[in-house]
């Protein structure tokens, strides 16, 4: 499983660029599902046909980014971002530019300190004050190796194993939450249910692929495989995120302080019910801020039931998110667990 998590993390696929890391999917479970499709809005369904009741899994293949919004006369690239950055985290990184005629290094500048006048030191640099510095020495320069307004970009940041069962990476929100449904289907055994397994596109971007592919299937319950903020770390108080790495997978109550997704007790019930039946350790998770797919698909037709399995990891939308391997594992495990016992909780449907 770390050796197929370090093959997603390295991919590159930015929201409503995720042809890439899509194929990469495709090629991995192949082998464990009767159908995969690739939809409208190139989510990547893959089925395995069964019985009563139809369930969807779904984890974003996504990940957060900038793009190329103006090239200046010297060369330099101005850019916006896609999806939820902290300014701080973007500055001086190396990037990697992707453009039609293949990827091209660049790292993100700005003014030094030296050249800083005293409050300007004591102001983070908001991202409008970076650009990207690619080598070029004009536009045309920049142009003739490929860099064009639209050239999507994402961090250059390789996929590491740390301390104990620990790994860094970029994007492991959510190809995290992608290897976890991999994983699940390759275990799955005596499966009753019809089972949808959605990769979905532009999550970062307003839960997009969730939305229609759910509207698509319309499924009995589904159940999204995410990645949710640890706060085992310095800086964060355990009263306002109290989930700890290396404790298991987080299940979901609500987050958002409501206003994504409150689970239903049907649903929290069949996932400690699995927890339970698996001998898998679980925290809960009540959130502040932030949200999922689930938020969208259990807004979707007349409502879908939703239940969300996270693995608690230490700061996510950078390039350097941590988590651990066993809490990884243990998500996959508790995600095979709930399908093969979904007929027992879903019959109603």
């Amino acid at each position: 499983m770390k050796i197929l998590l370090e093959r997603l993390s390295n991919a590159h696929g930015v929201s409503g660029y995720e042809g890439n890391i899509r194929q990469i999917i495709e090629d991995e479970i192949r082998p464990y599902v009767d159908e995969i499709k690739t939809d409208k809005m190139g989510n990547l369904i893959a089925t395995k046909y069964g019985g009563s009741p139809t369930l969807m899994l779904a984890a974003h293949m996504d990940e957060i980014g900038l793009m190329v919004k103006y090239v200046d006369e010297k060369g330099f690239i101005y850019f916006t971002k896609t999806g939820g950055w902290f300014d701080q985290t973007l500055l001086n990184k190396r990037m990697l530019l992707h453009t039609a005629k293949g990827p091209v290094y660049g790292v993100i500048g700005g003014k030094p300190p030296h050249a800083m006048k005293e409050e300007e030191r004591k102001k983070p640099v908001p991202s409008e004050g970076m650009f990207i510095d690619v080598g070029a020495v004009s536009r045309e320069d920049a142009e003739k190796i490929g860099v064009n307004v639209g050239t999507p970009i994402t961090p250059d940041m390789e996929f590491k194993s740390l301390g104990n069962d620990r790994v860094t990476g970029k994007a492991l929100d959510d190809r995290g939450g992608c290897a976890v449904i991999i994983e699940a289907l390759r275990s799955m055994k005596e499966v009753k249910a019809t089972v949808h397994a959605v990769f979905t596109v532009q999550e970062e971007v307003g839960l997009k692929g969730a939305r229609t592919s759910a509207f698509m299937l319309n499924p009995d319950v589904a159940l999204v495989s995410e990645v949710t903020v640890a706060g085992d770390h310095p800086g964060i108080e355990k009263k306002d995120f109290s989930l700890e790495i290396g404790k298991g997978p987080a299940i979901t109550v609500s987050d958002a302080e409501g206003e994504g997704i409150i689970v239903t007790e049907t649903v929290l019930n069949w996932l400690k019910g699995a927890a339970e039946a698996g001998n898998i350790p679980y925290q809960l998770k009540v959130g502040a801020g932030g949200t999922t797919d689930a938020s969208a698909i259990h807004l979707s037709r007349e409502g879908i039931p939703t239940g969300v399995i996270s693995t608690p990891s230490r700061y996510i939308h950078t390039p350097v998110t941590v988590l651990s391997m066993s809490d990884l594992e243990m998500s996959a495990r508790l995600i095979t667990k709930a399908v093969e016992i979904a007929d027992r909780f879903f019959k109603i449907f």
